[in-house]
């Protein structure tokens, strides 16, 4: 946990209250804990964004160019005539506040403006002012105000006091996707070199090495080596996949937190024991070793350019389709705008599982599976041999991952294939779940360390429906199917729901495989005695015991 974080008995101290002053006489604070660090030059550089320079939000001065609210209200303008979404959801909104509520953010700290209402209002005020005969009139009474340097400082400290997971668009009666104003916002504020260096350093690492945490090819291989020492250990069989192989039937990407940092790395060895145990014709790539997109986050044409790499990768290598990994952004990308950007990828074909022979129709146009729809559909046609039981010791919860939820609408699959995994299977609250699930706070690329005290805020809602479950009926594991989640939520349970862990669907899957050909399983892939090991241990001493004597 990061110094100076507040303790959860003091965090969890909420104050409602409004400011005595308007909103627009409230000015801006950043608070340490709050907000990530600045871009660095050398990672806006790698991109060509502009306003490469190195900068820290606690300065008075942010090194900003000449003439930079002409360049924002151009940058306005431009979006407008661009993205007919974008001017709808500034002039309809009636500020009802029926959203105001449902922001984890808001939950989690008090502060008016995280109200998604409030944090849309920010920009949509500077949009009256300079784009609307109303806001030019009467200024403020029409709540139109200036772009003036404050201003901006406060989209920065709140444009990133969101994570996009669009909970507030299922609640709005007008169907507004205030996800959809935030991320014009922030591409308004990359305009003049203003993003988080959490985010920039993984975009340029992903545009110059293919994966957000740099990783070379022979980096991407040893990790995935190392792995497979584990499976052989646990198993007695020996994997051998692919690297960059021409003519594979599948071109397999997942997200490079899986190939790097537990508890990822288990269920990259889950996907790893399913695929040998399937005999699949696949290969991963380590140039395009990437699933997830944090161009998403700064703007539509990176996330653009950077989806790209999967399917020019998919093409080099001559294969037909595309499955990915447990991923959540991945997953937004892929299903709500790679048509527009990149697609159709008309050079692959319809994807059609190898194994049972079903069509999968939902990606006719992007060629791409999401791996919980492969897996359930293997397990209802009767391909895999499981034994839930060596997941006994687990009370499972299942976390909808909110690109592949609310994005997607992934939401049956992933709870097939654990009650098929798992005997201990108990959902959250209703409200907490599905389309109206909670965020876990640190995504689109809040997951850094020093803001710990927002995520913490931010992941107060998810936390609390996990402690629920965790208090009534023992739940001691939750799974998710994405990669930021396995990293933010593992930090969150520790603060708010110690005694949860954190695990990927799939290495649950590997931890109920049962394979051909291997040996008897002691241990979980984390190290841990299977169900009743031990006991079969302590009899079989006692046993040796009683013959000796």
């Amino acid at each position: 946990m990061a110094k100076g974080t507040p303790k959860p008995d003091e965090l969890s101290r909420i104050d409602y209250t409004p400011p005595q002053k308007e909103w627009m006489d409230t000015p801006v604070k950043l608070k340490p804990g709050m907000y990530c660090w600045g871009a660095k030059a050398k990672n806006l550089q790698a991109v060509g964004f502009p306003n490469a320079r190195d900068w820290t939000p606690a300065d008075e001065d942010w090194k900003l160019p000449e003439n930079w609210e002409w360049t924002v209200l151009e940058g306005i303008y431009d979006r407008l005539k661009k993205y007919r979404s974008f001017q709808l959801f500034l002039d309809i909104c009636v500020r009802c506040g029926a959203c105001a509520d449902k922001c984890h953010f808001y939950i989690g700290s008090g502060d008016p403006k995280n109200m998604p209402v409030l944090r849309a209002e920010l920009l949509r005020s500077v949009y009256r002012r300079h784009f609307t005969f109303g806001g030019k009139l009467l200024g403020r009474i029409a709540g139109a105000r200036k772009l003036t340097l404050d201003v901006l400082k406060e989209w920065w400290y709140y444009f990133f006091q969101c994570t996009e997971c669009r909970r507030c668009s299922v609640f709005c009666p007008y169907g507004i996707d205030q996800a959809e104003i935030t991320m014009m916002g922030r591409e308004l504020l990359n305009l003049l070199g203003l993003n988080i260096d959490w985010i920039q350093g993984p975009v340029a690492n992903c545009y110059k090495k293919g994966n957000h945490l740099g990783l070379e090819p022979h980096t991407i291989m040893s990790n995935i080596e190392f792995m497979l020492d584990d499976i052989e250990s646990i198993t007695g069989i020996r994997i051998e996949p692919s690297f960059n192989r021409k003519g594979a039937e599948i071109l397999f990407v997942t997200p490079s937190g899986d190939l790097f940092a537990d508890p990822g790395t288990y269920t990259c060895m889950g996907y790893l024991m399913l695929f040998h145990e399937l005999g699949l014709d696949y290969t991963w790539s380590t140039y395009a070793s990437e699933g997830g997109n944090f161009g998403f986050f700064t703007t539509n044409e990176m996330a653009k350019r950077l989806n790209a790499k999967i399917y020019a990768e998919a093409k080099r290598l001559g294969v037909k389709w595309i499955l990915g990994g447990e991923c959540g952004h991945m997953w937004r990308v892929v299903h709500q705008y790679m048509d527009t950007w990149n697609g159709p990828a008309d050079f692959l074909e319809e994807p059609v599982s190898p194994i049972t022979g079903t069509k999968f129709e939902n990606a006719k146009t992007t060629k791409m599976v999401h791996i919980a729809e492969f897996t359930a559909d293997l397990i209802r046609h009767g391909k895999l041999n499981l034994d839930p039981s060596r997941n006994d010791h687990l009370k499972v919860t299942f976390h909808d991952s909110c690109n592949t939820s609310r994005g997607m609408g992934i939401f049956e699959e992933p709870r097939y294939i654990i009650k098929n995994v798992c005997n201990n299977f108990y959902e959250m609250p209703e409200n907490t779940i599905r389309e109206k699930t909670f965020c876990c706070g640190s995504g689109s690329g809040l997951n850094a360390g020093e803001n710990m005290e927002l995520r913490m805020r931010g992941g107060l809602p998810r936390a609390n429906a996990v402690k629920y479950v965790h208090e009534k009926y023992g739940v001691n594991m939750l799974a998710n199917i994405c990669a930021i989640d396995r990293a933010a939520l593992s930090t969150l349970m520790d603060y708010w729901v110690p005694g949860v862990g954190v695990t990927g669907v799939h290495e649950l899957v590997a931890n109920a495989l049962v394979m051909k050909g291997e040996k008897k399983r002691t241990t979980n892939l984390r190290g841990e005695p299977l169900p009743g090991v031990e006991e079969e241990e302590e009899e079989g001493k006692e046993e040796k015991e009683e013959q000796g004597g």
